[in-house]
């Protein structure tokens, strides 16, 4: 099994100004009036293919029309070129315009019904119209003919809408224009032409409404997709402030939500165990003011009643019991201090490797009494370790830390503490053979009052402050302090201290 380890440091705080305001609210309703999430990402989706779609709309009716318009027009010139063609060779044949001979082109398959042909002579006259009456069979074609029928024709007035191909002979002689428009249309658009215009617009609407459709479904179908693991992040939340805090959702993937969900359950555990620790913290604290006080209780009542004497022996006993009293509430406010720092921070430059080395010889004594074996170790190699730190402090962090050991290092065990150094650090390492941590209590060992399980708290005894302090005092000289554990093998402390005092703390990373 690999070693766990875990690396603490302080974190960045933004300090609040005192207020005097205050405010709370019950908790809201589960129902809330207005449009849902869901409902609100439908309706997104289906104003986006909207705008898509009058975007498009609006694109085809500036860009296609224009380009459809194009088209026909340029339908309309090959038209008149071919019919203009013709006449040229009418006019050649037999040397003159006919009346029959313009009616059978007008009628032929050049020019469909719904084009209107006109023929005009080389002095401007209108020798032919198909828009007047029917003309007569026989005759010739000319200022007569012009002066016979004597009306106006349904031609468009705007040269726009019709379109005009000179009549030339074979010699380059032009003996007239041939004009052509569309009955009914100003923009030359035939039958054909506008039912295929008809048709693109009713395929358009029809793809815009199912364009639409699609979305909203879509939207629909996405929005429940996205909205449903929230909904059970929701009720699941609900369940936790409600009080079952054994509520999870269950939630596991790749995506965003999805780690949302774990996140939020990981989130939950951690609560769930903070509160069974919480209620864990008030029973041991509890336990342990209780246990010198009902001592030194017992023992005064005794003495008062006269069933011990009140000679040293049993003064002692109240003593004693007041000094391990107050040392646990010293330890209380110690902690208190640390974490509202209202402790001065004294730095003046310390060696390391004999300060070091006189707390470790200043401990020997009490670790020979528990038949373990304590040893000082220099690994710096030759590098300097003078730093910058509070010496009662650090003295402190260094005791606690090697207290720790020796309490849950069996009989027979090492506790070696060393020092090493780099470029930026200065490290004091405190390394036991004792019974090792639990990867999942790393993460919690530096919190307040925190003690591993029952059989353990009640071998060892005490608040489980030590570490919370120690964390502090490192943090306080903007250092961190790293972990390493093995369950059966052992524990390995490490507090690193910057050799160039810093003007933030450092922030806190975790590694497991």
């Amino acid at each position: 099994m690999l070693p766990a380890r875990i690396e603490t440091g302080t974190k960045h705080k933004q300090t609040e100004e005192p207020s005097s305001r205050a405010q709370w609210n019950t908790p809201r309703s589960d129902t809330h009036p207005g449009m849902s999430y869901a409902t609100r990402m439908a309706a997104s989706f289906a104003l986006a293919s909207i705008m898509t779609v009058l975007v498009l709309v609006g694109v085809v009716a500036v860009v296609w029309s224009g380009a459809f318009t194009d088209y026909t027009r340029t339908n309309m010139t090959d038209i008149a070129e071919a019919t203009a063609s013709r006449l040229a060779s009418m006019y050649e044949t037999s040397g003159k315009w006919s009346i029959a001979t313009l009616s059978e082109i007008a009628d032929s398959s050049i020019v469909s019904d719904d084009i209107g042909l006109q023929v005009i002579d080389a002095s401007g006259t209108i020798v032919y119209d198909d828009s007047w009456p029917a003309a007569p069979a026989v005759g010739t074609a000319g200022s007569d003919a012009h002066e016979t029928h004597g009306l106006t024709s349904s031609a468009p007035t705007d040269a726009s809408a019709s379109v005009t191909r000179d009549i030339v002979l074979a010699n380059g002689t032009v003996v007239g224009k041939v004009r052509l428009w569309v009955f009914g249309s100003d923009a030359l658009l035939g039958k054909a032409d506008t039912a295929f215009r008809d048709r693109t617009f009713n395929a358009m609407f029809i793809a815009s409404i199912a364009a639409v459709t699609i979305a909203v479904i879509i939207g629909i179908f996405v929005s429940r997709m996205l909205t449903n693991p929230l909904r059970r992040i929701t009720g699941t939340a609900k369940q936790i402030r409600d009080g079952d805090l054994s509520a999870r959702t269950g939630l596991r993937g790749d995506d965003e939500i999805d780690r949302l969900g774990e996140t939020f359950d990981e989130m939950a555990t951690s609560l769930e165990k903070d509160l069974m620790h919480e209620r864990r913290i008030t029973s041991d604290v509890a336990h342990e003011l209780r246990t010198p006080l009902m001592a030194m209780l017992a023992t005064v009542e005794a003495m008062q009643d006269g069933v011990l004497p009140c000679d040293d022996e049993h003064l002692e006993t109240v003593a004693s019991e007041t000094r391990r009293l107050a040392r646990l509430v010293q330890q209380m406010l110690d902690l208190s201090r640390m974490e509202n720092r209202t402790t001065p921070l004294n730095l003046e430059p310390v060696d390391i490797v004999p300060f070091v080395r006189r707390i470790v010889d200043g401990q020997q004594q009490l670790f020979i009494k528990r038949d373990l074996r304590l040893r000082f170790s220099d690994d710096t190699q030759g590098r300097a370790a003078v730093i910058d730190v509070d010496a009662d402090m650090i003295t402190q962090a260094v005791v606690n830390l090697m207290s720790n050991a020796m309490r849950y290092t069996p009989e027979g065990g090492w506790v070696v503490v060393s020092v090493r150094a780099d470029r930026r650090t200065v490290q004091i390492i405190v390394s036991d053979t004792g019974i090792g941590i639990a990867k999942e209590d790393l993460s919690r060992i530096f919190g307040r009052f925190w003690r591993a399980d029952a059989s353990r708290a009640r071998e060892a005894g005490g608040l489980g402050v030590g570490l919370s302090v120690t964390k502090q005092i490192v943090e306080r000289h903007h250092g961190y302090i790293s972990v390493e554990s093995e369950l059966g093998k052992g524990t390995t402390f490490t507090i690193h201290l910057p050799r160039e005092h810093m003007t933030e703390p450092a922030s806190s990373t975790m590694e497991h």
